[in-house]
């Protein structure tokens, strides 16, 4: 049965769905045709996209702020309609300079979705958990579609359309979001916001020493994650294009025999080869969740940075077949861990100031992602992808080494006594 509560909710993962697919479209387009057409290097292309992952952090905070002292459900649809405009008009760039300035812009407008989509999951609904989980698979399932929509565009229509259509998209569900919420909107921008209780702002010093202390874990493993997921998921389809040629163009042929493609589609099998695992990955997020709502998050982070460490020192070298079968391994680790901290700050964060505080969250997440565009490349053009799943192995160790001491319980607001009283 079809209910508010279920539209509502549909609503905000088709949210974070499009906030990650826009975010990476480049990814594909810079692997896959814009080197090629452009006569710009792979490394040389990442320097157009780090200011939109600069931009995607730093803006996380303001949105925040905005939607704690206007409305959050307000913030969502300039959310839709913005990224979409934004989107429409980087699928014109003629230059690498105009699409840089597009991904800048998108950038922007991609940074309110994290601080505002996830303040309203955590607030609204019970067992946090595998809510976190099931919105988390949207966007990850958004980061699978841009390698697949875009890989298809390449071979079918140009890579501009790859921005474009999207665009439309967007731009449309921004205004079925607003009728859907508008009542709310106008509710949040008429009525006084909630502030703090007593009992979350006297804290005992035991409690605020704890609070700290999970706090910087939080951060640290965020920035370190952070890494680990752009890294994975941004250089994924370049890894297919130089790991996988040879499976590739078998798969292509053997389409081609079946009347199942067009002829010598390998961008396209590629970029579906990227969904294929980004897809079946982000599959792991339900059972983190699942989990993180019946152990907690410390065994859980643990569980996951082995995974990760164990298959990131198992890719060098690897090619075609052995390689897709280790990428699920080490894509499954990447994306398991991200509803982890979400998970973490929902518990521990006080109602008025979430979607603030989840804002300092991804400053820092996004920062970080943008650090990373320059790493990636750098390393890529030095010493190439294998030295790179090495660094992301050692990444893997520091998070299990701060995760070891993290309580087995986390503080929360709620659970204060009043100093004072």
């Amino acid at each position: 049965m079809i209910t508010r509560d279920r539209t509502y909710f549909l609503l905000l993962n088709i949210g974070h769905f499009m906030d990650h697919l826009f975010t990476l479209i480049f990814a594909t387009v810079a692997a896959l045709a814009l080197h090629r057409e452009w006569g710009v290097g792979y490394a040389a292309l990442l320097a157009y996209a780090t200011p939109g992952f600069f931009a995607f952090g730093l803006f996380s905070l303001p949105a925040g702020w905005l939607a704690d002292k206007w409305s959050r459900d307000g913030m969502m649809c300039v959310f839709f309609i913005g990224i979409g405009l934004a989107s429409i008009t980087t699928g014109f760039a003629q230059t690498p300079l105009q699409i840089g300035c597009g991904l800048f812009v998108i950038g922007m407008f991609a940074a309110i979705y994290h601080p505002v989509g996830l303040a309203i999951v955590t607030m609204r609904w019970k067992n946090t958990g595998m809510r976190i989980a099931s919105n988390g698979v949207w966007g990850n399932l958004g980061v699978a579609s841009a390698a697949l929509i875009t890989g298809y565009m390449i071979d079918h229509g140009g890579w501009h359309m790859a921005f474009i259509l999207p665009g439309i998209f967007s731009i449309f569900m921004g205004f079925v979001y607003m009728a859907f919420t508008w009542n709310d909107i106008h509710f949040d921008h008429t009525t006084k916001k909630q502030e703090p209780s007593t009992s979350e702002v006297n804290q005992s010093p035991s409690h605020r020493t704890l609070i700290l202390r999970v706090s910087a874990i939080v951060f640290l493993t965020t920035a370190v994650s952070s890494v680990v997921f752009q890294s994975t998921t941004f250089a994924l389809p370049k890894i297919f294009d130089e790991r996988m040629q040879g499976l590739a163009l078998n798969l292509s042929q053997w389409t081609d025999s079946v009347g199942a493609s067009g002829h010598g589609d390998v961008a396209t099998v590629i970029g579906s080869l990227a969904f294929i695992v980004f897809a079946i990955a982000s599959m792991a997020q339900l059972a983190v969740g699942l989990s993180l709502d019946r152990f907690g998050p410390r065994p859980v982070f643990m569980i996951v940075a082995t995974v990760q460490f164990v298959f990131f020192s198992l890719m060098p070298g690897q090619v075609d077949g052995v390689a897709l079968a280790i990428a699920f391994g080490f894509m499954l680790g990447a994306f398991g861990q991200i509803p982890i901290n979400d998970f973490m700050i929902g518990k521990m964060a006080s109602g008025a100031f979430r979607a603030r505080i989840y804002g300092v969250r991804y400053v820092v997440s996004f920062s970080v992602l943008a650090i990373a565009l320059p790493l990636i490349a750098y390393v890529y053009a030095n010493w190439g992808f294998d030295s790179l799943f090495r660094i992301l192995s050692g990444a893997a160790v520091v998070i299990f080494i701060a995760v070891i001491i993290l309580p087995k319980k986390l503080p929360t607001p709620e659970a204060l006594p009043a100093a004072a009283e």
